[in-house]
């Protein structure tokens, strides 16, 4: 097989006419790739993301074609169509946080999008809302609006995959409240099909593409408890000295074991299933 891409997380192989996707264990923050890796982490968003690709299927159709990936890769690599991703990072958000509270902050508004006066850290607003962003491969994600990504992919299409991401992120919030998390924003990406069918790929409400917190433990006006990936960025921006720019800090151990906590524990109360690396 021929490695045809190595992001900061997954490597995407060619095998014929399939992709086969593989989740490591490392992880970034800042767009940076930090040098621990974190135990199971690629296994455990590989298996979440099989388990919503499966409850989503009637919102919409999936780039999974299998779990047959060779036997070094069991469990934390997928078998998936070759699809032409658009060059947008699909976000909804139901709740105030991270850079989109930036954003509000200054402007009032995010994405373009605009929002009611006195909202605090962790509110929710009042409907999701569709907060896209470029998907840059150098630097970082930049917001845009709805327009832009009219003007990039066109004014069907991306009325077709806003609507589709506010779905996803309601059904799948929807379905998460129920089991006690809330889905506070989460990242998307989609594919076009031959066929010109919008297809979800890559990976779907986990830790580290959403802000998961306890809903018994919500309470706005100040930093939530994550279960996701937000917790490293915390300590991250704990670490004396580092600017965000390559090489990025060690992980201490503690940090280690309780960012895969976080994670196991998410996958456990969203899928109903212990986990069993």
């Amino acid at each position: 097989m021929e490695l045809v891409h190595s992001g900061k997380v997954r490597d995407v192989y060619a095998d014929g006419e399939d992709l086969i996707l593989v989740a490591s264990d490392r992880v970034s923050v800042y767009d940076v790739v930090l040098p621990t890796p974190i135990p199971d982490k690629g296994a455990i968003l590989t298996q979440l993301s099989l388990w919503w690709f499966e409850q989503l299927a009637e919102v919409a159709p999936n780039h999974v074609i299998s779990e047959d990936v060779p036997a070094e890769w069991a469990g934390r690599a997928i078998r998936c169509r070759r699809l032409e991703m658009y060059p947008v990072e699909f976000i909804a958000r139901g709740y105030l946080a991270g850079l989109g509270l930036e954003e509000y902050e200054k402007q009032g508004t995010v994405s373009g999008v605009p929002l009611p006066p006195g909202l605090v850290e962790g509110s929710r607003l009042p409907e999701p809302i569709f907060t896209p962003t470029t998907k840059a491969t150098v630097g970082h994600d930049e917001f845009i609006t709805f327009d832009d990504v009219s003007a990039e992919i066109g004014a069907e299409t991306a009325g077709r995959l806003r609507d589709l991401t506010l779905e996803v992120y309601r059904r799948g919030a929807a379905l998460a409240l129920e089991r006690g998390i809330i889905i506070a924003d989460t990242k998307l990406e989609f594919g076009r099909a031959p066929d010109c069918t919008p297809v979800l790929a890559d990976e779907v409400l986990t830790p580290d593409s959403s802000r998961f917190w306890p809903a018994d433990e919500w309470k706005p006006g100040g930093r939530q408890h994550s279960l996701d990936k937000q917790f490293l960025r915390n300590w991250s921006a704990s670490v004396t000295g580092w600017d965000r720019t390559p090489p990025g800090p060690q992980i201490p151990d503690d940090v280690v074991s309780a960012l895969h906590a976080r994670y196991a524990d998410v996958y456990e109360r969203i899928t109903g299933s212990p986990w069993a690396p």
